[in-house]
């Protein structure tokens, strides 16, 4: 007689595949909460590559920002606002210095008072001429040139009133007032270039105006610096010979000499650029000590002023 199925024996099949089935789910599971970015994954769990800071608060990571370069330091002018007294200079003086860096303006107390310019003003005589010319679309010639060098060089009255007379007189005179914004000067009251008033404080300001472009246009601001580097005879004294040789040949100046009959004053006066500053400096005496007392002062003072003395 052929045997039956054993009940028993099959039901007993079934359940160890059950158990097997349930011990294989349990261990998938229990892997993908260990999976980084699993849905299954527990937030105690490690980040891979994360940071403690990351693993304690799930925040992000802190940024270092990176520490900021200091500002670079300005190299001082050679100049400073020295006591002058203990040069015995019993007249009127005054001067000032511009940092073409910064427009910082140091000088003496009375550094906004007036003097006539003299032929110190054809530096800016000079530069109008020249920018107009371009203004009008067209280039200088070469006469023009030839005579726009000696009034700078040799200072020539004759020709400085010839390029006045063509820029209209003092209107030149007020444009060099708005273009180079001064505060202190005026236009003379005879209308004539030579008793232009200009205060120190302004001739810095005028300095800068010819150094940085704004008085003769870009197109000729070299060509006349390097002009006024070459002054030459009367008109090379003061403010740059109270340098080394080697730094003096690069400071553009003009300077103005003139004897006041009506006041009864010996009018000097000194404009000087160099590469990161210029300086205004201005003398009015009695006429009787001749113009060498005004020269040799304008560079005594400069001298004195110096962070540096010679």
């Amino acid at each position: 007689m052929a045997s039956q199925p054993d009940a028993r024996q099959g039901g007993t099949s079934l359940l160890k595949v059950a158990a097997i089935t349930a011990v294989l789910i349990g261990f998938v599971l229990a892997s993908l909460r260990l999976l980084p970015g699993s849905p299954f994954a527990s937030d105690a769990t490690a980040q891979w590559g994360g940071s403690p800071a990351q693993e304690q608060s799930g925040g992000p990571t802190e940024q270092i920002q990176p520490t900021p370069s200091p500002s670079p330091t300005l190299e001082p002018l050679p100049f400073a606002a020295n006591d002058l007294t203990s040069l015995g200079i019993d007249s009127w003086y005054a001067w000032s210095v511009l940092d073409r860096r910064t427009g910082e303006i140091i000088g003496s107390e009375n550094m906004a008072e007036t003097n006539t310019t003299a032929s110190m003003i054809k530096s800016w005589i000079v530069a109008d001429y020249l920018r107009r010319t371009v203004e009008a679309g067209r280039t200088p010639t070469e006469t023009e040139l030839a005579d726009a060098t000696k009034i700078i060089r040799d200072s020539d009255n004759a020709l400085t009133q010839e390029f006045y007379n063509n820029l209209g007189g003092s209107v030149t005179i007020e444009r060099l007032l708005s273009r180079c914004e001064l505060t202190d000067s005026n236009v003379s009251e005879d209308g004539g270039w030579s008793r232009t008033e200009l205060s120190p404080r302004d001739t810095a300001r005028l300095g800068e105006c010819i150094a940085d472009g704004t008085a003769a246009g870009p197109e000729w601001t070299d060509w006349l610096l390097e002009e006024m580097r070459l002054v030459r005879g009367t008109g090379d004294f003061g403010i740059r010979k109270a340098f080394p040789s080697a730094v003096s040949e690069t400071i553009a100046i003009k300077n103005g000499w003139v004897d006041r009959t009506r006041e009864q004053e010996n009018h000097v006066n000194c404009l000087a650029i160099g590469d990161t500053w210029t300086m205004g400096l201005m003398l009015r005496y009695p006429v009787a000590q001749g113009y060498q007392y005004g020269m040799d002062n304008c560079q005594k003072i400069t001298e004195a002023l110096l962070t540096e003395p010679l």
